[in-house]
């Protein structure tokens, strides 16, 4: 499954940095490098780089959650496995927009992580099936849908106030991707989604 080759790299590529300072330096997101040195590729290959094992086990156990479970929609629904890479990197990448905008003459600004892509995957389960249960710090249970909301509007919350280094808005901009994409393969699915929510 796509899932389990994702995670395989990430997790290689990501302890392959935690000893390599210029490994790490040249895949970080770095808006100021992308811009005024070209190096695009930086957009993806962020993805692949985090800070710590903490980091790496948490977007990675919650990507293999959600992941797998979509990846089975998708194949259920007829889509390629085109479809989730572009679901996955394309989340990677919508995540990484604003920033690059808002920093990109900021030389010092770096990030690293794959919670933008993780974030479209989670939030497109979200929209397959609203009413499913996510399991709050893995222990309490809360319907998709209301998981959704509050962690959009802690992602916002967070973003304002700042000061904890995570990059909250690569949190939200992932999520809102996620929500959208399913409808971009495939519109008829909206109404699937506002169904599943009139009928719980």
């Amino acid at each position: 499954m796509i899932t389990y080759i994702i995670l395989a790299v990430t997790v290689a590529v990501s302890i392959a940095c935690f000893n390599n300072y210029s490994l790490f330096n040249k895949l970080s997101y770095s808006p100021y490098r992308m811009t005024h040195s070209g190096e695009w590729y930086r957009i993806v290959t962020h993805g692949f780089v985090h800070a710590d094992w903490t980091h790496l086990i948490v977007n990675m156990f919650t990507f293999l959650s959600f992941g797998v479970y979509v990846e089975n929609w998708f194949t259920g629904l007829g889509f390629s496995g085109a479809s989730f890479l572009l679901l996955y990197f394309g989340g990677m990448i919508a995540a990484s927009i604003y920033d690059l905008w808002k920093y990109r003459n900021n030389v010092y600004y770096t990030s690293i992580g794959a919670s933008g892509a993780v974030s479209a995957i989670l939030f497109t389960a979200i929209f397959l099936n609203p009413w499913d249960k996510i399991y709050f710090f893995a222990i309490v249970p809360i319907p998709g849908i209301v998981f959704g909301f509050v962690y959009l509007f802690y992602c916002q919350y967070m973003a304002k106030r700042g000061g904890d280094n995570i990059n909250h808005n690569a949190h939200f901009y992932g999520a809102v991707f996620g929500l959208v994409f399913p409808i971009l393969l495939e519109p008829r699915l909206f109404n699937m989604f506002v169904q599943q929510l009139l009928h719980r």
